[in-house]
Order: C-alpha cells, then sequence, then structure tokens
C-alpha cells in the first residue's frame, strides 16, 4: 500500500514545490501516460483527466505531516501549494523504489500553466485517437477554454518534447 505513496513523495521530493492542485492532477497524469509509473486511476473531469486515488493520497501524505498543502487565498479562489517536509524526505528513505529519472520532465511539467497542462494532459487522454480526432475531441469537450490552432501545435510539440526526454532502459 505504502508503495505509492512512496511513489508520490518521490515526485514531491523532485518537484520541490507544486503550485496548484489541478497543476499537480495533470503533472502526475502526463508523467503517467510517459511511462513513470504512478499508478493512480483517472477518468475524465470538468478539467480533463482527474484522480480521485491521488486526491485520496496528497490529503493521507498531508496529514501524515509528509508534504504541506499551504492554502492561498487569490480573492476568487484559493490555490494550494505543496512542498516535501523532513519527515517526508525521512520517509522516502525507508523505501527502496524503482522509479525512472524523471527530473527533466518534471521540471519541463513546472515551467507550463495549469491551462496549458490541462490541453495536454487532454490531448494524452485521447491517445487513441488520431491527431486530428484528437484536436476535434478537444474542441468539443473544452469549448469553453477556446484552445488556439497555435496553442495546440505548441502541446503537439511539448508531448514529443516529453517522449524524447525518455530515460534510456
Amino acid at each position: 500500500m505504502l508503495t505509492n505513496h512512496a511513489k508520490l513523495m518521490q515526485f514531491f521530493s523532485v518537484a520541490k514545490e507544486v503550485i496548484g492542485r489541478k497543476k499537480l492532477q495533470k503533472m502526475i497524469y502526463i508523467l503517467q501516460k510517459n511511462h513513470v509509473p504512478f499508478e493512480e486511476k483517472y477518468q475524465f473531469h470538468f478539467y480533463g483527466p482527474y484522480s480521485e486515488e491521488l486526491s485520496l493520497r496528497v490529503e493521507e501524505l498531508t496529514n501524515l505531516g509528509f508534504i504541506t498543502e499551504e492554502k492561498e487565498d487569490k480573492s476568487s479562489y484559493y490555490q494550494y501549494n505543496y512542498k516535501i517536509t523532513g519527515d517526508g524526505k525521512e520517509f522516502l528513505n525507508q523505501f527502496a523504489l524503482d522509479m525512472p529519472d524523471f527530473t527533466k520532465k518534471v521540471d519541463m511539467l513546472k515551467s507550463k500553466s495549469s491551462r496549458f497542462l490541462e490541453l495536454v494532459s487532454t490531448m494524452l487522454f485521447f491517445d487513441d485517437l488520431t491527431k486530428s480526432e484528437v484536436v476535434e475531441k478537444v474542441h468539443v469537450v473544452k469549448p469553453k477554454q477556446k484552445y488556439s490552432d497555435e496553442e495546440i501545435r505548441e502541446a503537439w510539440l511539448f508531448i514529443d518534447a516529453l517522449n524524447e526526454t525518455s530515460p534510456v532502459s
């Protein structure tokens, strides 16, 4: 059971800080789709792929004091910021995890906005479709986002770049 918690702790150890619940959800999903062995199950939700399992694990890790969740008032909404704690690092040291090095991927993901990661994760959710069908699907399931052709082109390039950073086996 704790192996999946430890995998998340490895993520927080690499990421240092994650700003936003939506961004956290999208980062883990995109890493999962890039063969990082996270095991949380995802369903398509209002903001794209969402995992209730991930939310519960993060809540558990916060309650255990292994990560901090700082709630920041942004006037019209709250933003949650996550960081690993000293206790979290000690917990992580108790595990010998067989995880690939995903540091470059995390750095790439952290540099992008939640809106962009929502687009990328939505595109990856429909990866069984052709590229043109994916674009059509994005416009159907995300009409309010009004993603431009340029944003979609940038997302395809980003997906390709993530695939290129895969560690050599």
